[in-house]
């Protein structure tokens, strides 16, 4: 539960950084700073987020003591490409042309990439030996170092450059309060092992050659919107995605960070069948909050804009969110649903396949579709993209033979879901603001977790139960103890 807590108050702290961003910074220099950050986002992909992955997978708190080869392994590796990203980038900018981008931020993607990837290794080390509470501390720290670095920077220089660097800074610093509480006893890049390194990289390449295609996708968009519409139009469709795909993430994220950590210790306590029965329960689990979490984020688009999203973004914004949303239910499912299932057998190699779906599929739809005044045909080719890559990667896990969640848990989800809809739907009619939304919340959750308690949706009911009657006790206690 406190990684769940430290998981809500990070994407709460994200939202509004982000918001503070694109407020201070304006659509046309948003537009760059949100162009070099998908360029570090995808750098960081392919080069550091295979440790972030082989931590996750392959790290616990026994293997800290019994293997520390594999840690040693990591240590090195991030050193090894750290230097070398340091002398490629280096050349790169002497050599190459120039780019609207400008040499500066360019290389704040670089190191973008470099410290992002230090600051997800370092907290996937924490997760994988349950370390909660530093865990939350380091995330926490992170936060407030980023309200006033990179918030600030935008807020003082209004500068794409500056607010990147001040993210930099903020990453950096939440490691570095971590630093000694990392440390391995007896790991060292020293005891770094060319077998460990293969067996880590074989797990973990086909996963970031599928992440980064699927990053290349937002990226390419972005790069084709600055083309064809210029960089203020671009800082409106990114910060569409940008948010959409945090609160989908985020969510996501946190369920998986518990879910699939749950089914890799089935694996290794009761074996294979157990751990694909804990992943057939983990889609459903997944399923059954990204479905009404998108949802309400169509039901409630005009308070949200209202309230939160900064006027110059205000119309463009609930556009094109809206545009994407179904794509971005799709790729929360294909990473925290569908994923785990080749994850759990280390056999990763159809993640590429779906992936490259993806590419191809937005590539086409992205030179088929006519374009008009703005770029809300880029935005339906990125989710068709993502559509047709979940269909694809639904495909190559049939291969495998799974387990499957129940049928009729997903239609349970289904109906709960619509019927949600059906109740919050009319609340529209209202002005949009304050009122309006925290009523359309009550009345979607009211809906929508009963629903889910009455079908009994992957076993919720018993753990809502497990949760509420020891909270009922001691409340119950108090109160006698009161009188």
């Amino acid at each position: 539960m406190k990684v769940l807590a430290a998981f809500l108050a990070n994407t709460i702290a994200n939202f509004l950084i982000g918001l503070l961003v694109a407020k201070f910074l304006g659509p046309e220099e948003y537009g760059r700073f949100a162009l070099a950050f998908a360029v570090g986002v995808v750098i960081q992909t392919a080069l550091f987020d295979w440790m972030r992955l082989a931590a996750t997978r392959f790290y616990s708190t026994r293997v800290r003591e019994a293997e520390p080869a594999i840690r040693s392994t990591l240590d090195f590796a991030f050193l090894a490409i750290t230097a070398a990203l340091v002398l490629g980038g280096g050349l790169f900018l002497l050599l190459a042309p120039d780019f609207s981008l400008g040499d500066a931020l360019i290389a704040l993607a670089l190191a973008t990439a470099a410290i992002n990837g230090l600051f997800d290794y370092s907290t996937a080390l924490l997760r994988a030996r349950f370390e909660d509470r530093l865990y939350g501390r380091v995330v926490l720290t992170k936060n407030i170092l980023a309200l006033l670095l990179t918030g600030g920077g935008a807020f003082v220089f209004h500068s794409a450059g500056m607010a990147l660097a001040g993210s930099l800074a903020s990453l950096l610093g939440a490691v570095l309060t971590a630093r000694a509480s990392l440390a391995d006893p007896g790991a060292s890049p020293r005891g770094a092992r060319r077998d460990t390194a293969y067996t880590l990289v074989s797990y973990s390449a086909p996963i970031v050659a599928a992440n980064m295609l699927y990053q290349s996708v937002p990226l390419a968009v972005r790069a084709l919107v600055a083309t064809y519409y210029g960089f203020a139009e671009t800082g409106q469709f990114s910060l569409a995605y940008d948010l959409g795909i945090r609160a989908i993430y985020a969510l996501g994220s946190a369920l998986d960070v518990l879910l699939f950590q749950i089914a890799v210790a089935a694996h290794e306590r009761h074996g294979a069948a157990k751990a694909k029965e804990q992943i057939a329960r983990n889609m459903t689990i997944v399923a059954a909050f990204l479905a009404p979490a998108c949802a309400g984020i169509w039901l409630t688009m005009p308070s949200i804009e209202e309230l939160i999203v900064p006027a110059q973004f205000r119309g463009p914004f609930g556009h094109y969110l809206d545009l994407l949303l179904p794509g971005l239910f799709a790729m929360g499912l294909i990473q925290f649903a569908v994923n785990p299932v080749f994850q759990i057998e280390k056999k990763t190699a159809p993640l590429i396949g779906a992936a490259a779906v993806a590419v191809v599929t937005g590539l086409v739809l992205a030179l088929a579709l006519p374009r008009g005044a703005d770029a809300s045909s880029f935005a339906i080719a990125q989710c068709g993209a993502y559509i047709l890559a979940l269909a694809a990667l639904v495909g190559f896990a049939a291969r495998t033979a799974p387990q499957w969640p129940r049928l009729r848990d997903m239609l349970a989800s289904v109906v709960a879901t619509g019927a949600m809809i059906v109740a919050v739907r009319p609340l529209g009619q209202l002005a949009p603001g304050a009122t309006t939304l925290l009523l359309q919340i009550g009345v979607g959750a009211f809906v929508y977790c009963g629903a889910t308690l009455l079908f009994d949706i992957a076993g919720l009911r018993g753990l809502a139960v497990s949760v509420a009657r020891p909270l009922l006790s001691r409340v119950l206690a108090r109160a006698r103890t009161a009188l």
